[in-house]
């Protein structure tokens, strides 16, 4: 099949700490087709899983054997692909969590870029290596096909400066310390499926593991939660979100903590698993709320902050038109959604069959997204 500007088919790659999803997608300007889908689970972990289905769902595999490393996720990948005699892509795109200050659109992978990725590694410890480790299997496995960089701060880049410069010292904020927002990629793909229905003033809620709430106006994005990292914002599955510098401050000076235990607390240790000390899973947390008070607790705190959010992006925006919730648990948790709009009745939000302000749920499509970046970037490069 040859790759055409309308018949450009993108392997789309998006990876985490211990998995790595992926998607083959038919893009053109007409629209965006999924090919296969599927996913490597627990990577590095005994329970290794490996899964791809077919544009109808379908699944084709489901292989439980070991995935040692990235390394082989995208080899298992690359063998599947080969073996169902699959469309060849013409370029693959690659999901990026954080550029740092001089990586701010999608672009081309080349060497300096990635060593530009590599400096930017800090912003984003959570997330960033991983991509950098898939990046580098996806040139050696697929050395002749182009690799696009897709940033989640990319849908922020145009922020103003009253939401995207910090209240630090400017010898800080010209070394990058500013806020860059993230789930942009998810953001970019809800404006996407909503196309002429964009409203003026659109809140979208990605509420996952990760969560973020960001102001969209007139299709733009004009501030959101997330700040310098993905570690900011409204509370998390082990993300503390927004705290009180002081308590940073009072744990280096008074507890002997480093950076290191401070990164660990912060981004593993805190947010919902911290509060209930029982897990970051919402339906874990659900089935114990009824008689673990710091279960139920864990979860009312979760939907205060995103409340406070919401209601904080409602002011910036000047009124509210939409809101979208979106991620794992913004797409199918109907009691957090209850109870996240229950509070903001004020400003006309209501799930009920008449509200002032529409709220939709809408799946979010990162990979989709990925690819349709990659065939716009690989077609301009």
């Amino acid at each position: 099949m040859s790759n055409t500007p309308s018949e450009f088919v993108a392997l789309a790659l998006n990876s985490g700490s211990s998995s790595l999803k992926f998607g083959l997608y038919r893009v053109g300007a007409s629209g965006t087709d999924a090919l296969f889908t599927g996913v490597a689970e627990s990577i590095g972990e005994p329970g290794g899983q490996f899964q791809v289905r077919d544009s109808q769902g379908n699944v084709l595999t489901h292989d439980t054997a070991p995935i040692p490393n990235q390394r082989d996720a995208v080899i298992r990948i690359g063998n599947f692909f080969e073996e169902a005699q699959t469309p060849a892509p013409a370029a693959i795109g690659h999901r990026v969590v954080h550029g740092g200050p001089k990586l701010r659109q999608h672009c081309l992978i080349d060497e300096n870029v990635s060593r530009q990725l590599e400096a930017a590694a800090a912003f984003a410890p959570l997330h960033t290596p991983a991509a950098l480790s898939v990046i580098r299997f996806a040139q050696e496995h697929f050395p002749r096909l182009p690799q696009v960089a897709c940033f989640d701060t990319t849908f922020h880049a145009g922020m103003p400066d009253v939401a995207r410069v910090l209240p630090v010292p400017r010898e800080l904020q010209v070394l990058g310390i500013q806020r860059y927002g993230f789930h942009g990629l998810s953001c970019e793909s809800i404006v996407h499926q909503l196309g002429d229905d964009v409203p003026s003033r659109l809140i979208i809620a990605h509420l996952g593991n990760g969560a973020s709430v960001t102001a969209v106006k007139d299709g733009k994005s004009i501030d959101t939660s997330m700040g310098l990292t993905p570690s900011g914002g409204v509370i998390m599955g082990t993300r503390s979100g927004d705290l009180d510098p002081g308590v940073l401050v009072y744990l280096m000076r008074e507890l002997a903590f480093d950076a290191v235990k401070l990164e660990h607390m912060i981004d593993h240790r805190s947010g919902l698993m911290g509060i209930s000390a029982t897990s970051s899973d919402m339906r874990r947390l659900h089935d114990a709320s009824s008689e673990n008070p710091d279960a139920r607790l864990a979860i009312d705190m979760f939907c205060y902050s995103v409340r406070k959010q919401i209601a904080a992006m409602i002011a910036v925006l000047g009124g509210i038109d939409l809101i979208v919730f979106t991620g794992g648990i913004g797409e199918n948790d109907g009691a957090v959604r209850g109870s996240i709009c229950a509070g903001l009745s004020w400003a006309g939000v209501s799930l009920d069959s008449a509200p002032n302000v529409r709220v939709k749920v809408l799946a979010s499509q990162e990979d989709e997204q990925i690819a349709r970046h990659t065939r716009t970037v690989s077609l301009a490069g």
